[in-house]
């Protein structure tokens, strides 16, 4: 299907959805502040419910609540789902006042990027849509609350949720940032362990008789750090907690590891290694125990995401838009879980951009237009 109406009205549409960017943008939503991350959800259920679009909140005690907008939901075709989230990683006041800031070429601001800017991108496509009469399917826009931390504090309710309004769809495109000519059809999978180790408290004049808790940590997390695979196992041991006093040997220690994954093979041996390492004292009076204290899916390589963007690549190639090469990335992202699902899933086809979970992240402005675009002609013309 040609796409130059489609096009021509999204360029149209472009000055007025740069504001709704900014606005979004300046409602500062870090994971934990659930009031402001409903504010943003708020923002977009105002703009949708005015286009008389349907509106389903899926509602969080302590995330933020997960808002699905529904264009053409009266349609019985399978539909298609744009998804970003709403939630940052900053904590309010880091940005100034205002948090959001533009010259001629840049945005700059908290989640210009990651990932507010892809969320602008998808309803901007979704208007586009209905103003150049497209009816063939349902598209839905998720708004997920709690990414940022892999919805450590909805106990996953808040994916479960996505999956679920997700189920029969012909494809998932989710709103990550974009590295221009690239697609993610891989990701790896994620596993923060929490390990709390305990020694024998003693004077420091006869430390040889104690057993030290954070000695022990250390053995334990120079193992951890011996993985550094950029294709499979690596772990970053980022944070650590012990002792009591500088003249006692310390009788407790805590630290978690990251680990990251790539296949379900290696989520195995890593479980095994972390469960070895637990139950191993380098240093004699030492016990440990270790929890998984969070977890995200490895998003491996399936056939039916590469066949999706082959039919992507196929839209885009008729209509002049730029042909994308599949990646794979490092970081985990909700379309790891959709893909472990069974639903066809392309990452990273939001806002072009950098230096996210900085306070110097910005997106380009151009990069608006260009991933609704993205995202618009698959849903035409799929």
């Amino acid at each position: 299907m040609e796409c130059k109406k489609l096009f021509e009205t999204i360029d149209k549409l472009n000055d007025e959805y740069i504001r709704f960017w900014i606005d979004v943008c300046n409602i500062e939503s870090p994971t934990d502040c659930k009031e402001n991350v409903d504010r943003c959800g708020e923002y977009f259920i105002e703009k949708a419910r005015k286009r008389g679009w349907r509106i389903d909140v899926h509602e969080e005690d302590v995330s933020g609540n997960v808002v699905c907008i529904t264009l053409n939901s009266d349609s019985t075709a399978s539909p298609i789902v744009f998804s970003s989230h709403l939630d940052t990683v900053h904590p309010i006041g880091l940005f100034g006042n205002p948090p959001t800031r533009c010259d001629d070429e840049k945005i700059y601001g908290p989640g210009v990027t990651d990932c507010k800017g892809g969320a602008v991108a998808a309803f901007l496509a979704m208007v586009a849509l209905e103003e150049c009469g497209f009816n063939a399917r349902p598209v839905k826009l998720i708004l997920q609350s709690d990414e940022e931390n892999g919805s450590r504090s909805s106990k996953k309710n808040t994916v479960s949720y996505m999956c679920e309004q997700s189920k029969d769809a012909v494809a998932f495109l989710n709103g990550e940032g974009y590295i221009p000519g690239f697609a993610t059809l891989i990701r790896k999978g994620i596993h923060k362990y929490d390990f709390e180790i305990t020694g024998e408290a003693v004077h420091s004049s006869i430390c040889y008789s104690g057993a030290s808790a954070i000695a022990e940590a250390a053995y334990k997390i120079l193992e951890l750090e011996k993985l550094k695979d950029p294709d499979g196992l690596t772990c970053n041991c980022g944070l650590i907690n012990g002792g009591t006093a500088e003249n006692t040997v310390p009788a407790k220690c805590s630290f978690t590891a990251d680990i990251r994954f790539s296949t379900t093979e290696e989520m195995k041996q890593a479980e095994k290694l972390v469960s070895e390492l637990a139950e191993k004292s380098f240093i004699e009076g030492t016990q440990c125990t270790v929890r998984l204290a969070s977890y995200r899916v490895a998003m491996e390589k399936r056939d039916e995401n590469f066949a999706l963007l082959d039919k992507m690549n196929g839209i885009y190639e008729k209509n002049g838009l730029p042909v994308l090469s599949p990646k794979s990335g490092t970081g985990g992202a909700d379309s790891a879980d959709l893909s472990h699902f069974g639903v066809p899933s392309i990452d990273s086809l939001g806002v072009e951009g950098g230096n996210i979970h900085s306070v110097n992240e910005y997106a380009y402005l151009r990069s608006l237009a260009e991933s609704a675009k993205r995202m618009a002609a698959v849903a035409y013309c799929i």
